[in-house]
């Protein structure tokens, strides 16, 4: 009887492959379920990473996130890397990057967007003058009897602040530079100091090196002129 032994030998073979299913299954069955990945805290991630998110930000988001952590810190507080480079070259002008002679004395990317930052604001001048593509540069028309000026972009309450300024060409008959208030005027007409006429500003009158406040000028200092560059180094104390 072949057919009788060769359906024994399925019948054989089959219930062997049942076992070994069983078997696997019940193996399987006591095996433990597989650990889902933890995830990674934004504290944690590499360096490099955290630079290309940080590179996509605004300014005052990039300062708060120096506050979140020493690793983020860590990651900004280099002032040359490419999240400052990509930040100044996409505000700054290039023109003013490409200056030879205009930011030589400012290293960093970081320190470069902060001049930029603290430069000369294009709403906020007379009407005789205007700002150069550069960003950094004030030029004045040539209209006679007319006293002309212009504020930064960026006022202070407190700290110790220093400026920088180079003044091209002659001074004229009346140079002066200083701090104000939004209240001061940026013009009148004829020739007179404009910072340090009121209360709402002091002024350095680079022409005689006297100090002007409220329309009277102090001592003279310093006794000698060291153009074409000048320092404003003045300390904001905040009222309690």
């Amino acid at each position: 009887m072949p057919e009788a032994k060769t359906d024994a030998a399925s019948r054989s073979s089959l219930s062997a492959k049942l076992e070994s299913a069983v078997a696997t299954s019940s193996e399987m069955s006591t095996l433990k379920p597989a650990r889902r990945p933890r995830a990674v805290s934004a504290a944690r991630l590499p360096h490099h990473i955290l630079a290309v998110v940080f590179q996509h930000l605004h300014i005052k988001d990039l300062a708060s996130c120096m506050r979140v952590c020493r690793h983020w810190n860590a990651v900004l507080e280099y002032q040359d890397n490419y999240i400052w480079e990509y930040q100044a070259r996409r505000e700054v002008p290039e023109s003013a990057l490409a200056d030879p002679y205009l930011l030589s004395d400012v290293q960093s990317f970081k320190e470069k967007l902060r001049a930029f930052r603290f430069a000369w604001s294009p709403r906020d001048l007379s009407r005789n003058n205007y700002i150069r593509p550069n960003g950094f540069t004030v030029h004045r028309q040539p209209v006679a009897q007319s006293t002309d000026g212009v504020r930064g972009k960026i006022g202070v309450s407190a700290g110790v602040h220093c400026w920088e300024l180079a003044w091209e060409g002659p001074l004229g008959t009346v140079a002066v530079i200083g701090i104000a208030t939004r209240h001061a005027a940026l013009h009148c007409q004829g020739y007179m100091p404009l910072l340090g006429s009121d209360d709402q500003s002091w002024g350095w009158n680079l022409v005689d090196n006297s100090l002007i406040h409220n329309g009277n000028a102090s001592e003279t200092y310093p006794r000698f002129n060291n153009p074409p560059k000048y320092q404003v180094h003045y300390e904001v104390r905040g009222s309690r």
